[in-house]
């Protein structure tokens, strides 16, 4: 479902990757490995359709993901590595924010047991400017708890700054989403969780 075709990512003059080919069906983990700097977050951003490649071309479903953005988007879920949160709305309304951003509809209830399962019970009401990183990273990925009808997940770095209790309930969200055919992109530094799911390794 997800593909690219001899992609490649320019950085001034500086080559970050070329000739790339990947494919990822139903039920894939598509996990980029590389040093700092090497492109990981462009590929990730490319798989999006928010950085354009230099070459080549990224497909979703068999068509260029530039030929119905509308349609692609609706699919997807992308949460860089930054929160993205608006410090002055409480951390329901960022979570709010977030899936209507995504087309989704969600009432009030369900965003508040999606921010009780990530850990955040008790945190619904405040502002994330007082919530830690951690917290903060948590409300994002949320969202994710409501987002199985969104086939393809592009995550760059969403174990960083969680608890190990927080990183086991983002483990289980992403076997959800692969056991039931869904597509996962991931940026890791660090050993995943998933021992169980086999992973296509994409090495920059």
């Amino acid at each position: 479902m997800l593909a690219t075709h001899d992609l490649e990512a320019r950085r001034g003059r500086r080559v970050l990757f070329s000739r790339l080919d990947l494919s990822a069906a139903p039920g894939s983990l598509l996990r980029v490995l590389g040093a700092n700097g090497a492109g990981k977050t462009t590929l990730l951003r490319m798989l999006v359709g928010l950085t354009l490649p230099s070459a080549g071309r990224v497909s979703w479903r068999g068509r260029p993901i530039t030929a119905d953005r509308d349609a692609f988007h609706r699919e997807l879920v992308y949460l860089g590595h930054a929160a993205a949160l608006k410090d002055d709305l409480s951390a329901r309304e960022n979570l709010l924010s977030l899936l209507a951003l995504g087309g989704v509809r969600c009432e009030a209830g369900a965003a508040d047991r999606a921010l009780a399962a990530a850990g955040l019970a008790g945190c619904e009401r405040l502002p994330a400017r007082v919530l830690s990183a951690g917290q903060r990273r948590r409300v994002a990925l949320a969202r994710l708890a409501l987002a199985q009808e969104q086939r393809l997940w592009v995550l760059d770095e969403p174990f960083n700054a969680l608890d190990v209790d927080a990183v086991d309930w983002l483990a289980g969200l992403l076997r959800a989403h692969l056991q039931g055919g869904g597509i996962v992109a991931l940026t890791s530094h660090q050993p995943l969780p998933l021992d169980a799911v086999e992973a296509v390794m994409v090495r920059l």
